[in-house]
């Protein structure tokens, strides 16, 4: 069959026969050239450019067509600039052929290349940049152009009696290699074919650097976004919770979305998603931004409505003018109560229990740098091991744009209720969301579920008297408690500390309120009062009566802090335990 009748056929129909081919007039070769402008990088991945290549050339050019490209070009980086003194590292790409020759064995795609056995692709194509071509091969010539003896065998049997081999090379960088085959009828490779396919190459090269370009990007984006991202989730006195990143595909929808897990005092534990309006290298910087003052914020204990208060004059201050949704949860062990806040951000999800689930009403306030403060907070209570997920708009909104949102927030509903009674796995219940093939957007996921233990034998909490004898009942229960927890070796450090502690609520917070004590990673202790200001160390001087209790905290303590709460005010002291003696 002529090719040119042959050419006339649907593509997927072409590989049917082998063709002869004829001569071809100028026009006709650079009618094929221009075809190959539309036919070759219509995406930017370089596996499907490289099956482009092949499958573009098989049967107008050749009978069987194969691209390798250098292991560099596939991790991003440039090729090979200059003549090394040992063959590249390539791995094998695409191949295409014709029906008589399916029996070949060429490099398996997806694997490494034996180029460096090819001792004439390296020495012409690789080291001169230049076409090798053998017409009327012989026993020998199979075996340099043959991956394996096998395969040269098979090549022998097919009746290919051409081979030419082409390197890609764009903007003076070499990228691969392409290599052709004729068999059977179709003539060898004249001059023509060898100028048609080196000026095909240099076609094909650019596609492929433009995709390894936008691969590296892309690579350099996510890269960037999981540096932001916490490393490790903390292990937190009465929560267990797993988080999930899903990057895009498309280096344009990578850049914005965040997590963050802060372990507060009393355990305590706050959770933030959100989302930056816009993707790419600015969206990522900004996202970075608006992460640390979230938990720089969150580190004080700052209430979730709060933090999202400051987080917009933050995100007004940025001179990207970028807007960010974000979902704030406080967590309270002691009450199993979430504090939330929302700035235009989807909202939660609440599993009680296997098989139910639904969406949290959360008052929904303008998104981050809009300017329209103040946030309004809610509070829910969930059961001991209900679980809570938080996630971003990108777990939802489809390729297609055309699916209704509800359906969508629907189908994510039926997914987290699927969960199991002890599944936390974040990344499964991404997979499990329907239509997960069709999203263009990052996502990120948190599931968080109370401890399965019981948290009450390590957090106590007391009521305290409002009066003076506060000092002494506050003294007596923690050392009982250290006695039960067998950390008696606290108990003087505890009880000087406690003591001035509600020495302070006594005298400048009206009466002390609530006593909480906690054995994780540290000791906590923490007292309650309904006074407005945060204690600050003092500069006392000799002659001063008081005015050194804190300094006297912040020298027996690890760490020290207050926060105001809707009551009044906390203050909290952490010590750290003997080796060994945390919480079991």
């Amino acid at each position: 069959m002529d090719r040119r009748v042959l050419g006339t056929l649907p593509r997927r129909l072409r590989g049917v026969v082998s063709p002869v081919v004829p001569r071809r007039t100028a026009r006709a070769r650079l009618a094929w050239l221009n075809e190959a402008s539309t036919s070759i990088g219509t995406t930017l991945d370089l596996r499907r450019t490289a099956q482009e290549v092949t499958d573009f050339c098989v049967p107008w050019l050749a009978d069987a067509a194969a691209v390798d490209l250098l292991e560099s070009v596939l991790l991003g980086e440039d090729g090979a600039h200059g003549i090394a003194g040992t063959a590249p590292a390539m791995r094998a790409m695409a191949v295409s052929c014709v029906a008589e020759l399916c029996d070949l064995e060429p490099d398996p795609v997806g694997e490494p290349s034996t180029f460096e056995h090819n001792k004439l692709v390296y020495s012409v194509c690789v080291s001169e940049r230049r076409a090798a071509v053998v017409n009327r091969m012989r026993r020998p010539d199979f075996e340099r152009v043959a991956p394996t003896p096998s395969a040269a065998e098979q090549m022998r049997k097919a009746g290919v009696h051409s081979y030419l081999a082409v390197p890609l090379v764009a903007r003076g960088v070499l990228l691969g290699i392409a290599d052709f085959l004729r068999c059977g009828a179709s003539p060898p490779f004249g001059r023509a074919d060898v100028e048609l396919a080196t000026q095909l190459a240099s076609k094909a090269a650019v596609s492929v650097d433009n995709a390894r370009l936008y691969g590296r990007e892309r690579e350099h984006v996510v890269s960037l976004q999981r540096t932001l991202l916490p490393r490790a989730i903390p292990s937190t006195a009465g929560l267990r919770v797993t988080g999930c990143y899903a990057p895009a595909d498309d280096p344009h929808g990578v850049g914005g979305d965040w997590f963050d897990v802060v372990a507060l005092p009393g355990g305590r534990t706050a959770l933030v998603v959100g989302d930056v309006m816009g993707h790419g290298l600015p969206a990522a910087a900004t996202m970075g931004r608006l992460r640390t003052v979230a938990r720089a914020l969150l580190s004080l204990d700052i209430a979730p409505e709060r933090v999202l208060a400051r987080l917009d004059l933050a995100a007004r201050d940025l001179e990207d003018d970028q807007v960010a949704t974000c979902l704030c949860a406080v967590y309270d062990p002691a009450t199993t109560t979430y504090t939330l806040a929302s700035a235009g951000h989807p909202p939660p999800l609440l599993v009680p229990e296997p098989g139910s689930a639904q969406y949290a009403p959360v008052p929904v306030g303008a998104p981050l740098g809009a300017g329209v403060i103040p946030y309004d907070a809610a509070c829910l209570t969930v059961p001991a091991r209900g679980r809570l997920v938080l996630y971003s708009d990108g777990l939802v909104k489809t390729r297609r744009g055309g699916e209704d949102i509800d359906e969508q927030l629907e189908g994510l509903r039926a997914a987290a209720a699927g969960l199991s009674g002890e599944d936390l796995d974040g990344c499964r219940l991404t997979r499990t969301v329907p239509n997960t093939g069709n999203r263009y957007d990052e996502s990120v996921l948190l599931v968080a579920a109370g401890r399965p233990e019981p948290l009450g034998g390590d957090m106590r909490v007391w009521r305290l008297p409002p009066d003076g004898t506060a000092a002494g009942t506050a003294r007596r229960l923690v050392t009982e408690q250290l006695r039960h927890w067998e950390l008696e070796e606290l108990s003087d450090v505890s009880e000087l500390v406690v003591s001035e502690l509600i020495g302070n609520a006594l005298r400048h917070g009206g009466a002390p309120g609530e006593l909480r004590m906690l054995r994780h990673d540290r000791l906590m202790l923490e007292v309650s009062d309904r006074g407005p200001d945060l204690p600050q160390i003092q500069h006392a001087t000799e002659s001063d009566e008081g005015g050194r209790g804190l300094q006297l905290i912040n020298m027996l303590c690890r760490r020290w802090g207050s926060c105001r709460i809707p009551e009044g005010k906390v203050v909290w002291v952490e010590q750290d335990l003997p080796n060994g003696r945390g919480a079991t």
